[in-house]
Parts: C-alpha cells; sequence; structure tokens
C-alpha cells in the first residue's frame, strides 16, 4: 500500500519528503548579475613569453605566439601510441641468430639510453620549463610534449615487454654505461640549476640561466644527443630489419622534430623579447656548452660503434653529430663552429616522409579507439 503525503499548496517534497517552496509558482524573479572585470580581457600585444605579470595566463585567446599554437596542432597531429605497432617479426628476428653480437649491443645501448633520457626531458618541462613561462600558448604546447615524454618512456617499456629483455638492465643503463651516464648527467645539471632555491627569470643572470635550460634540452638532448641513436636504429629499418622497433623510432623522431622547432621559436622569441641577455659572454658560453655535448655524443657513438656495423662506423658520427650541430648553432644565431658534411643524407628523406607511408598498413587490427573502450 502506498501512502501519499498532502503538499500545501506552493510546495513540492525533497529527497527526504519535506515540503519546501516552489519557487516557480512564486513571483520572484532572478536577473543575471551585471557583466564585471571586462578590463580583464586580455590584448596579444601584452603577452609575454617570460616574466608577464599583466596578463592571466590562463587566458588562452587571443594568440600572439601562433607559431606556438601550430606546434601544438602539429603535434596533435602526429598523435601515435606504440601498442599499434605490431612487434611479431622483431621477435622472431631477436629470438634468432641472425643477429649479431656487435647488433645487438647497438640496439641495447640506444633502448637504454632513450628509455631514461626521455623521462628526464620531460620531469625538465614538468618541474623546471613550465613555471617560468608565462605564455599560456606556450604552456598548451608543453603540456602535448610532456604526454608525448610519456608515450615515448611507454615506447621502450613496449619493446622490452615485446623482446623478453631485462627491464632493470634496459632502464638502469645510464648507472652502468659510463657514455649514457655523462650524457644524463650533463642534462640533469641543468635542471637542478632551475630548481636551485630562490632560483627566478626576474633578473638578466636569471633568465640566461633559463634560457641555457632550453639550449640544453632542445637543441642538444632532443637535437644532438638523440640523432645519432635515430641514425642507428633507423639503419636496421632501412633494411627491413627490426621493423617495428624502427617504426617507433621513425614516430619519435617526427615528435622530436617538432619538440626542436618549437624549443628553437621559444628561444628565439625570449632573445627578441630580452635582448639584454644575449650578451657576447653569453653566446660563448652557449657555444661552448654544445660544443661540450658534441664531444659527449660522439664518445656515445665510439661506445655503441667499437666495430662497425651496418655500414656504419665511429668516425661518420663524428661528422654526423658535428654537421646537426653546426645546423642548431646557426638556428639560434651562433656562428658555425665545423664545416662538416652529412654522411646520412638519408635521414633527412625519414624526416620528411607522411606518417601514413606504413603506419595503416602495419597497425594492430584490435586497437580500440577511445568510444569503444571497455570500462
Amino acid at each position: 500500500m502506498v501512502f501519499f503525503r498532502q503538499v500545501p499548496s506552493g510546495y513540492f517534497l525533497n529527497i527526504n519528503q519535506q515540503p519546501i517552496p516552489n519557487m516557480s509558482c512564486c513571483n520572484i524573479t532572478t536577473e543575471r548579475p551585471a557583466a564585471r572585470n571586462l578590463t580583464k580581457r586580455i590584448n596579444a600585444e601584452d603577452k609575454r613569453l617570460l616574466n608577464c605579470r599583466a596578463v592571466d595566463v590562463n587566458q588562452l585567446m587571443p594568440l600572439k605566439y601562433k607559431w606556438a599554437w601550430e606546434h601544438y596542432l602539429n603535434g596533435c597531429a602526429n598523435h601515435w601510441m606504440p601498442t599499434e605497432v605490431p612487434m611479431q617479426r622483431d621477435i622472431e628476428l631477436w629470438k634468432s641468430n641472425k643477429l649479431t653480437a656487435d647488433e645487438r649491443q647497438v640496439i641495447m645501448r640506444n633502448l637504454g639510453f632513450f628509455s631514461t633520457a626521455e623521462s628526464l626531458v620531460g620531469n625538465n618541462i614538468v618541474l623546471a620549463i613550465f613555471k617560468h613561462i608565462t605564455n599560456p600558448e606556450a604552456r598548451q604546447y608543453l603540456l602535448r610534449q610532456s604526454f608525448e615524454e610519456a608515450i615515448h618512456t611507454h615506447t621502450f617499456h613496449y619493446i622490452c615487454e615485446s623482446l623478453a629483455l631485462d627491464e632493470r638492465e634496459v632502464f638502469n643503463m645510464y648507472h652502468e654505461v659510463n657514455s649514457i651516464r655523462d650524457k644524463d648527467a650533463f642534462e640533469m645539471k641543468l635542471t637542478s640549476d632551475i630548481l636551485a632555491p630562490g632560483f627566478s627569470t626576474d633578473t638578466v643572470e636569471g633568465m640566461q640561466r633559463f634560457v641555457k635550460n632550453l639550449v640544453g634540452f632542445y637543441v642538444i638532448m632532443e637535437g644532438i644527443f638523440f640523432y645519432s641513436g635515430f641514425v642507428m636504429m633507423l639503419a636496421f629499418h632501412r633494411q627491413n630489419r627490426m621493423t617495428g622497433v624502427g617504426e617507433q623510432f621513425q614516430y619519435i623522431l617526427r615528435d622530436e622534430t617538432i619538440h626542436l622547432n618549437f624549443g628553437i621559436d621559444l628561444i628565439n622569441g625570449i632573445k627578441a623579447e630580452n635582448p639584454e641577455l644575449w650578451t657576447a659572454e653569453f653566446r660563448v658560453e652557449l657555444q661552448g656548452l654544445i660544443e661540450q655535448a658534441v664531444e659527449l655524443e660522439i664518445a656515445y657513438a665510439e661506445d655503441c660503434l667499437p666495430r662497425g656495423i651496418l655500414g656504419l662506423n665511429a668516425g661518420m658520427f663524428r661528422e654526423y653529430v658535428q654537421h646537426v650541430a653546426d645546423r642548431r648553432f646557426e638556428r639560434i644565431g651562433l656562428p658555425v663552429k665545423f664545416g662538416a658534411k652529412n654522411p646520412f643524407p638519408w635521414m633527412s628523406e625519414t624526416i620528411d616522409l607522411g606518417k601514413e607511408k606504413n603506419f595503416f598498413e602495419t597497425r594492430v587490427t584490435e586497437y580500440q579507439t577511445g568510444g569503444s573502450l571497455e570500462w
């Protein structure tokens, strides 16, 4: 039997069966409050990359730095996940006796370097860079990039899992191989400088330290340290070997190309807005930093390739690293140092390939899109 409670006119029952006024039957009007703080609407010309105190960093629009938004859109268009790449052929080759000990060493050393380096880049974005950038469109790209760094770290876990590698060995290699440790220590020092107590970008010296960090991670880590490894790993792919790993390195390379372009635009934008930081002494300091990185990368290549494989040898990498460094010098307004030629012209073709070339031919068919996931 159901009992209905009598409700007074003009009332209705709430969830606890208590009568409350029904405002819809009353002659009460609600007016939207007048708009306020219109003066807080920003003008694009008031935005700055560093030390912007006049503009709310939460207001993305209107854009001032359209290049930052363009890099964000390019990153989104290049989206991929490692688990979309089949690894069966790689697994069969890795389990066979068709790879030499030197070839296996090259693969393992590069997996060891990249697996930690991607985490270092991600940590630097989140802990050292993001808080000091005072522009929302640049921050928007940094959020996208930090996600991509996580995808790259995921990639090396996926490769280790697929090939049944010792994950502890791969992810700990920066503690076990001197040439990897030296490159990572070089970068970690730049992060710790920005994380030091009392650091700020309010002074010229502070801005210079911040730009030094940007050069260290964008120009050097992603623009020099990664490129020898890309050549080594993609050399396998060019010979139709380790094709799954090679395809993933192709996608990482394309991500890193966008990262590098964003970083250079960011560095040059900060220079343009703060010309006082670009002193002759600071330029010499940056040039010395890049030259030091070149020697670290050459040592790494020699460590990976004590003997030649796949038509590669350590001497070729000395020339290649110097060639890459010259291109980086040019793009941030520093004089070319080495005058070296590119011994691997096919790398440019790899960067320029459309994402669709192999992606849809090789992706796993059971990949689920967001709309079809089962929660």
